[in-house]
């Protein structure tokens, strides 16, 4: 893409922050990529100027299907002409990161990141490959849990390991699916957990540790989110009873207070004169914390525990864990509308345009519109039968992870649909 054209396609308010990053730290990624967890804008959406399919099925608008074995609840991500995504092997005991073909869906390869030593217990609902992959356009990398420890990995393109580091020991709660964020010439890690929990900046070239931060022995789930507010680059997670803000270079402190519940899951979104944070252990939370860190602008007992929230145009839209649709605005955390949708949501919304695409836990996407008028469904889709991977839009197609149960078998599958 030509330079001038690149830069225009960049929302105004992310210019900045990744001009700076690309030019001085080689992040060779294009704004229409969806290159780590929640999206190049890291917010959870979509490049503007995409139109996808409101409806698909099994048999409609399925430009390609791929299977993928092993389980795993992380999202795919999208650089260039490939798709990344990790998966674990049960049987074999193989924590794996796959490599497909953007357009056909053939997988180019697949590496083991680590094998044997799968650490037992945690939630249900939660897999050995919950983490989503994030990518820089020269290197891959991804967070595992693996024999009591979190490391974070990185390979090149083609599937050769650069490097693999210990960010610190983990002693497993829920379960872990922290992803790992690509900032200046830093990947961040975090691996909150009830002993020895632990924020880091790791070089991307060599995985040397930077620097770190230690956290509250507390188990939580949050990654760290980059926001640029007032021309300025703060790391923020949420989660320990605390909201954080770091310079992410360098690790210090900008400032901290307490402003979350204990576990968090969800990543933070700003409106440019707050952050927000939501949860629900040990108590149901939706807060708007003032950037500065002066304080708590506003909180109610909203439950938006495990999928996170959008931002736009002055309101914030979430899908509460119990199935229902909430639109709030952001500067008073007053309800405008309250929808219901059904089912039980692990997976975040996404916002196309001003469309959202919320998925719940059987498969069931519900499509609305981001408007604070009022709540409409627009359609609603079926694919699958078990989904918590959240799913990613890139170039007018949507990517999403899928279980499909049969006859006593279960078997996952990548989805890239699209208008045919």
């Amino acid at each position: 893409m030509h330079r001038r054209a690149f830069l225009a396609s960049i929302p105004a308010t992310t210019l900045a922050v990744q001009l700076s990053a690309m030019e001085s730290n080689k992040i060779a990624v294009a704004a229409t990529d969806w290159p780590w967890w929640r999206g190049f804008t890291r917010d959870g959406i979509a490049a503007p100027g995409q139109k996808v399919p409101l409806e698909w099925s099994k048999d409609k608008n399925v430009v390609w299907e791929a299977p993928i074995s092993g389980r795993g609840h992380g999202s795919p991500i999208v650089v260039a002409d490939r798709v990344f995504l990790a998966t674990a092997d049960q049987d074999a005991e193989a924590q794996l990161l796959l490599c497909l073909d953007r357009k056909t869906g053939r997988q180019l390869w697949q590496t083991e990141v680590h094998k044997g030593n799968f650490v037992k217990g945690g939630n249900a609902k939660s897999s050995h490959a919950s983490s989503s992959p994030a990518c820089d356009g020269e290197r891959v990398y991804i967070n595992f849990l693996n024999g009591g420890a979190v490391y974070a990995t990185a390979f090149d393109l083609n599937g050769k390991k650069v490097w693999q580091t210990k960010v610190t020991d983990y002693v497993l709660h829920q379960g872990f699916g922290s992803s790992p964020t690509v900032f200046g010439p830093l990947l961040l890690v975090t691996a909150d957990n009830k002993e020895s929990g632990l924020l880091a900046g790791l070089d991307r070239e060599t995985g040397k540790i930077v620097w770190t931060r230690k956290r509250p022995k507390a188990p939580n789930y949050a990654s760290p989110i980059i926001v640029k507010v007032s021309g300025k680059d703060q790391l923020v997670l949420t989660g320990c009873d605390l909201v954080t803000s770091l310079d992410p270079l360098t690790g210090k402190e900008n400032w901290e207070i307490k402003g979350a519940t204990t576990e968090c899951v969800t990543s933070t979104v700003t409106d440019g004169k707050h952050v927000f944070t939501s949860g629900g252990y040990p108590k149901n939370h939706v807060a708007a914390v003032k950037i500065d860190g002066s304080g708590i602008a506003w909180e109610n007992k909203s439950r938006v525990y495990v999928p996170s929230m959008l931002f736009h145009a002055g309101h914030l839209y979430a899908v509460m864990d119990e199935g229902n649709a909430i639109c709030l605005k952001s500067d008073t955390g007053a309800e405008v509308w309250k929808g219901r949708l059904g089912g039980t949501f692990s997976a975040s919304p996404i916002m196309v345009g001003e469309h959202v695409l919320a998925v719940n836990e059987i498969g069931r996407t519900f499509v609305f519109k981001a408007t604070p008028t009022e709540f409409e469904i627009l359609a609603e889709n079926r694919l699958g039968d078990e989904v918590f991977a959240t799913p990613v839009v890139c170039g007018g197609r949507i990517f999403m992870r899928v279980a499909i149960k049969e006859k006593g078998r279960r078997e996952e599958k990548l989805y890239c649909l699209g208008a045919n």
